[in-house]
């Protein structure tokens, strides 16, 4: 069995939950790895990004091995809001935050999982594979880290990204592509109470597109949802223009195609019905990716699971990762379970148990 120090590992987690990195806000975690990452051997690069993605930048780190093969192994720096000032708190082996924000799995627990592995095998002086590690910013909201971060440091051709919840064993080998889909809406003011009927409500073409529209769970590989809705002045006035931000995702690329020119078409017919006008941008967030069960890296992750005493399984998701990116930059990549639960909300936690699994699975796999 890997030996790792788990009161270490937990340690680690804490401290880095508590640097405030909401995404956009990186740096300060960004250098604080940095320079963990030289003391433990790597070689470490600071990838700049546009400073309309972070104040930080990516993180590319290399420690030679002496094993056969290499590995790209990938967390994302940031969280989502509110993260600032997080209160880890400990109880009966669960982790979470003392309830007023985030707890902040939701990427730091990836994080903590890949250096303890590694500083576990550098001091039992263990041989391993060759490990490159690719931790990125502003994950959350659109994985611009991973579009941008610069491949030529990169000689891996399979990568890793800890990066999921559900049990540990966890293996994610099918994820949606997605589209977002912005659309204003300009209808004609009118004061309400005088002369409605002289105006065109944009909220009414809208809400007649959205009633025509195929939204939610489409079937067992698509969704769409409607996710932002901004408009309006006054009662008195009939709403003259509405901002409406929306999406659709697919593990198939046909059916993504096809559900976003449904929706498309419905909002512009309802704006020619109304006699409004209306601008739709449409841009592709990512792509999907897919890896087959008998992948030689899936098998491969299989293989260290049930050598640390887990059993992989693979699964499908319906979000997206910084693994739909590196996928579509070439590398066959998998994402992993570390046990977050409830990201994205106060009630976000992860047990102990669950990042010591994680944790073991990496020491396992990268000493094999």
């Amino acid at each position: 069995m890997s030996k790792i120090n788990q009161d270490r590992l937990v340690q680690h987690f804490v401290d880095l939950v508590k640097i405030n990195s909401e995404s956009g806000n990186e740096k300060a975690i960004a250098e604080v790895l940095a320079e963990q990452l030289a003391e433990m051997g790597f070689r470490v690069e600071k990838l700049p990004v546009t400073a309309e993605v972070s104040n930080g930048f990516n993180l590319y780190a290399n420690l030679p091995g002496d094993l056969e093969g290499s590995i790209l192994l990938s967390s994302h720096m940031d969280t989502v809001t509110p993260g600032n000032d997080i209160e880890p708190v400990i109880e009966n082996g669960i982790i979470r935050s003392a309830g007023n924000t985030i707890l902040g799995g939701d990427d730091k627990s990836g994080i903590a999982a890949i250096m303890e592995a590694v500083r576990s095998i550098k001091e039992q002086g263990l041989k391993h594979k060759t490990i490159e590690l690719a931790f990125t910013v502003h994950e959350e909201g659109g994985l611009h880290g991973s579009k941008q971060f610069d491949m030529s440091h990169v000689e891996s051709k399979n990568c890793i990204v800890l990066d999921s919840g559900g049990p540990i064993g966890t293996i994610i080998t099918v994820a949606p592509g997605q589209q977002n889909i912005k659309v204003n809406i300009t209808g004609r003011p009118a004061h309400a109470g005088l002369a409605p009927e002289e105006g065109i409500n944009a909220l009414t073409v809208a809400a007649d597109a959205i009633s025509n529209m195929k939204l939610s769970r489409i079937d067992e590989e698509t969704t769409a949802n409607i996710g932002v809705v901004k408009g309006g002045q006054a009662t008195n006035i009939v709403m003259p223009d509405l901002f409406i931000n929306a999406e659709a995702r697919s593990t198939n690329d046909d059916k993504l195609a096809a559900q976003v020119e449904h929706m498309i078409k419905t909002f512009e017919a309802a704006a020619e019905k109304h006699g409004a006008k209306i601008e739709i941008i449409s841009t592709r967030a990512y792509n999907a990716f897919q890896m087959d069960d008998n992948d030689p890296l899936v098998e491969e992750v299989k293989a260290a699971f049930a050598e640390a005493g887990v059993a992989g399984k693979t699964m499908p998701t319906g979000g997206g990762s910084d693994a739909n990116i590196f996928s579509e930059k070439g590398i066959r990549t998998v994402n992993l379970s570390t046990g977050m639960a409830k990201v994205h909300t106060t009630e976000e936690y992860i047990a102990i148990d669950d990042m010591a699994g994680i944790t073991k699975f990496m020491h396992t796999y990268l000493t094999r």
